[in-house]
């Protein structure tokens, strides 16, 4: 075995194939740091490259990219509130608090340097478990991966915000929303109203991206404020040396994240997107401090980004060791190679073994050169947070707009985000988190996919009974119970967060919004009986409970809402007070703009269109020069032209004058 180790580093470090791995972390950390791409379209437009090439050179051009995505996409993470990739959402929820108190730059050091151990712990699993692994595998059958997935959902939504039923409503609506579209059992269309975009689902992307990056660039465009709200010369304690010390203390986290990002991203079918949020659940849970959680602590950093680095090892042991992919990434880099002529299997670990250890030396040596890249780039990065607002928001809106239409290539994908940007301000102002329903949209077809096979294949229910099962509702019981326990114990004391996930408290904006899920629930579960078995039982199964939940808020919102209406004299005085909290006006205009880009796009197209929004923007909205609109809109154009038009050759919409 160490001839084996010695001759795959031998033959990684060799040239050419150090060659491929450098370009593959440079393209890997661009892709990450880019909402909306992502390391399965940098797989997908390096795969035909690799046609021809040595296997050692393919698979360190393509791991070396796949690899650290995963590292980079804490950037926009940290700096915008915005998920470079679905790995990346759980990290918003303290990473950008820290930008906003001037700590950018801790919480990069801690992301990244807790990035570079968590892909190091999981290269070095991949070596180690192959041989020990498949009874683990063969023990999760679709009833544990139902449960196991049940339980990602209900430890998000326990711990974001300030009330368990907002946050179990938001993850059934995240659910609802991917059954928009073609049943997963059955050819029946659902939800889709005629319109044949939604016939093949809302992608999550355009989702994402709606819901967590317009609300934040909406601030910061009515606010004019900069990412972070304390002055530079003021903040404290925030460097990226401070970030890696908090990783050092915090190292038994680091290694129970990774673990838990390792062992749970090899099941196949779960992704990389659950074990970030399981990472994030377990060091709340973990806590006996859990205040500051979703206000700027930095655990809520280091668990997420260990864990969901050391997933791509995790998700690597079942591709290798019997052909079976833990996630799209691993299916690609399956085909990659199946196209060199290695087959995984036993033989992986026999005749093979130094093919599988220059997979672990290529996830090592990716790791700690894109951390240490990242690392020193980051103190760049970092002066971003003292920008004002106004410069940063036309180029956001071009990469957060052009990151949703790589999703489809429709305009469809342009009106979801816009829509679930304003569901996300919503949300936001009006106490509901947000993380459950995106991980809600990531589990959802795995959920129903295994729901009915479970049902299909256990004798209806009887699968509840198996030992697995057993163990993880248990486990189930106790988040919720101990979430309760905690959120009580919080409201007895008044010392809750003010900002952060869910935290927010306004009846105003939130009894609305509840009244609207009352109608959205009890539409789908009437909808839903009128379809075939296979189809309805989901939707139903989702809807029946939500209903239920959803008129407990009503009146948990309707009694803080007459107890907040007693201190004005006038209802119209308390809704113009709410309205004038949330800056309601100056965020209509905004989603105005927004809206504008669309329809003058559907015109004259995207090339033109967007470079038109920075400059007419940076004018009436940040009152800079001329001379300055035009040259920064320029500089969008040669984006828009050199990289995504070609470099990536996207198909742009043609528009109705051309």
């Amino acid at each position: 075995m160490i001839e084996s180790m010695l001759t795959a580093l031998t033959m990684v470090l060799q040239w050419p194939a150090i060659g491929f791995l450098v370009l593959g972390v440079f393209i890997g950390i661009w892709l990450g740091a880019v909402p909306g791409l992502g390391g399965i379209l940098g797989l997908i437009i390096l795969l035909p490259f690799t046609f021809g090439m040595d296997s050692v050179s393919a698979i360190a051009l393509l791991l070396g990219m796949f690899a650290v995505v995963t590292t980079s996409d804490t950037i926009p993470s940290v700096m915008l509130g915005v998920p470079g990739t679905g790995g990346s959402a759980a990290t918003i929820l303290d990473g950008f608090p820290l930008a906003k108190k001037g700590q950018a730059g801790r919480a990069l050091g801690a992301a990244l340097s807790v990035s570079v151990a968590g892909g190091i712990f999981g290269a070095l699993m991949l070596g180690l478990s192959l041989p020990l692994v498949k009874p683990i595998i063969l023990a999760f059958g679709s009833p544990e991966l139902f449960m196991l997935g049940i339980l990602g959902l209900t430890m998000v939504s326990s711990i974001s915000g300030r009330s368990i039923t907002k946050g179990l409503v938001s993850a059934l609506l995240g659910l609802l929303i991917t059954m928009i579209g073609y049943s997963e059992a059955i050819s029946i269309p659902r939800f889709w109203f005629g319109m044949d975009y939604l016939l093949d689902g809302i992608s999550i992307v355009p989702v994402a991206l709606g819901l967590f990056a317009i609300p934040e660039l909406l601030e910061l465009a009515t606010k004019d404020v900069s990412i972070s709200r304390i002055p530079k010369d003021t903040a404290k304690g925030g460097g990226i040396f401070d970030g890696i010390k908090d990783v050092v203390q915090n190292w038994w986290l680091t290694l129970k994240s990774s673990a838990i990002g390792t062992y749970v991203g090899m099941l196949p079918g779960l992704g990389g997107e659950i074990v970030s949020w399981v990472a994030y659940g377990h060091a709340v849970q973990s806590a006996k401090d859990k205040s500051s959680f979703g206000n700027g602590d930095i655990r809520g950093v280091i668990a997420p980004e260990a864990a969901n680095n050391a997933m791509k090892g995790g998700a690597l042991i079942p591709t290798l060791g019997f052909g079976i992919p833990g996630n799209i990434g691993s299916a690609i880099l399956l085909g990659a190679l199946t196209i060199q002529g290695i087959r995984p299997g036993p033989e992986m670990l026999d005749e093979k073994l130094h093919i599988t250890f220059s997979i672990v030396w290529t996830i090592v040596i990716a790791n700690v050169l894109a951390g240490i890249l990242l690392l020193v780039w980051s103190k760049q990065v970092v002066k971003v947070a003292y920008v004002r607002g106004h410069l940063i928001v036309p180029a956001s809106i071009l990469f957060v707009l052009m990151g949703a239409w790589m999703s489809s290539a429709s305009m469809g994908d342009w009106v979801t985000c816009l829509s679930m940007g304003v569901i996300g301000y919503i949300m936001k102002h009006g106490g509901w988190p947000r993380p459950p329903l995106l991980l809600a949209m990531v589990l959802g077809p795995l959920l129903e996919n295994s729901f009915q096979l479970s049902i299909q294949t256990h004798d209806n229910f009887i699968w509840l009974t198996r030992p697995v099962v057993m163990v993880i509702i248990a486990l189930i019981i106790l988040v919720l119970f101990f979430s309760a326990k905690g959120i009580i114990k919080t409201k007895k004391r008044k010392t809750g967060p003010s900002h952060g996930e869910g935290s927010l408290k306004n009846p105003a904006v939130s009894l609305p919004f509840t009244c609207l899920l009352a109608i959205v629930f009890v539409y789908a579960a009437v909808k839903a009986l009128q379809w075939p078995t296979f189809a309805w039982e989901f939707p139903f199964v989702i809807s029946f409970p939500a209903i239920l939940l959803v008129f407990i808020t009503f009146f948990k919102d309707g009694r803080e809402f007459l107890m907040e209406r007693r201190e004005h004299s006038r209802l119209s005085a308390y809704l113009k007070a709410q309205a004038h909290s949330i800056n309601l006006l100056k965020s209509y205009q905004f989603l105005v703009w927004v809206l504008l880009i669309i329809v003058v796009s559907l015109l004259v197209g995207q090339i033109v269109t967007l470079p038109l929004f920075i400059g007419i923007y940076l004018k009436l909205w940040g009152k800079y020069s001329w001379k300055f609109c035009i040259a920064y809109a320029f500089c969008g154009w040669l984006v828009l032209f050199g990289f995504y038009d070609q470099i990536l050759h996207v198909f742009w919409h043609q528009p109705w004058f051309f």
